[in-house]
């Protein structure tokens, strides 16, 4: 193989790896607030917990943040896995595809596992507070879309 086509590949392996990394990295982030942070605002200082309600959500907060580390860190190996895969096949091939429909079935976890979470924090709140807790998740999924 030429050296020109050795640099061709590992431009275009690059060029791949990089509109990946903006996709990923769009759905795991995002430019505004964080996702969630008006859903948390409501829940800790605009709805009035009690204190049963408080440590009841301390819980579920601290359980959810190990999870969400635990899918994040499998993100990252995901993402490592699909580096290999452009850097052995310098094209969409099994390897690339196969890790691309790994990363994605994790993010589909990842926010399965942020419903039943959201879920259960609603769980939490007395009828006087859910209507305000279900307009702050629903303004949290629909914002980016307006």
């Amino acid at each position: 193989m030429s050296g020109r086509t050795r640099l061709t590949l590992c431009v275009l392996a690059c060029f791949v790896a990089a509109i990946v990394g903006v996709f990923v990295g769009r759905a795991l982030l995002s430019s505004n607030s964080p996702p969630g942070s008006e859903l948390h605002e409501v829940l800790h200082h605009k709805l009035a917990l009690d204190a049963n309600q408080q440590a009841r959500l301390d819980v579920l907060e601290q359980r959810f943040a190990v999870q969400r580390r635990a899918y994040e860190l499998e993100l990252r190996a995901d993402n490592a896995r699909l580096a290999e895969a452009i850097e052995a096949e310098h094209g969409n091939g099994p390897r690339v595809t196969a890790a691309v429909d790994q990363s994605h079935a994790v993010m589909g976890e990842l926010q399965k596992a942020t419903l039943e979470h959201i879920f259960a924090m609603r769980q939490l709140l007395r009828p006087d507070q859910t209507g305000q807790f279900d307009q702050a998740m629903v303004k949290a999924l629909t914002d980016d879309a307006r």
